[in-house]
């Protein structure tokens, strides 16, 4: 399968709870739309909910959408940050129960254990004000490297 070894994503914040942008993977020349929409922020007693499109999961063919909602909420006491989905793929035609659990290992660092429904990934990732580093482990045997700024 020919993808997705380089993809780029650039996203455009309408206000604080709604993002919007494109997802572009040069291998299959493919352009796809993402959307973020925050329903609920987190507080001390309900979680974060959100909706919203992406490509597909890691390593399904090109042109398949997902549509989500996930929620997520903080246990402060243990600087994680539990969350569960559940995704509808076009790819399989169905129902995908993503899950995770994103660890504060530091002010700047962060571990993100998750399932995609399918697969588990590793993600490490340093953060800055204006960017971040990620190191990734795909279906736990393939890395990987993301970053990201903002202006």
């Amino acid at each position: 399968m020919a993808r997705p070894r380089w993809r780029f994503n650039t996203a455009y914040r309408i206000n604080p709870r709604l993002q919007a942008g494109f997802e572009y993977n040069p291998v299959v020349g493919e352009i796809l739309p993402t959307i973020n929409w925050v329903l609920q922020t987190e507080t001390e007693t309900t979680p974060m909910i959100s909706f919203g499109t992406s490509s597909d999961r890691i390593g399904t063919p090109e042109g398949n959408h997902a549509y989500y909602v996930s929620m997520a909420k903080s246990l402060h006491g243990l600087r994680a940050a539990p969350y569960v989905s559940m995704s509808y793929s076009e790819f399989k035609r169905g129902f995908e129960f993503p899950f995770g659990v994103n660890f504060s290992l530091a002010p700047q660092w962060d571990l993100l254990s998750m399932n995609d429904g399918r697969h588990t990934h590793l993600l490490l990732t340093y953060k800055q004000e204006n960017y971040n580093v990620t190191l990734m482990l795909a279906w736990m045997k393939r890395p990987g490297l993301s970053i990201g700024w903002a202006w």
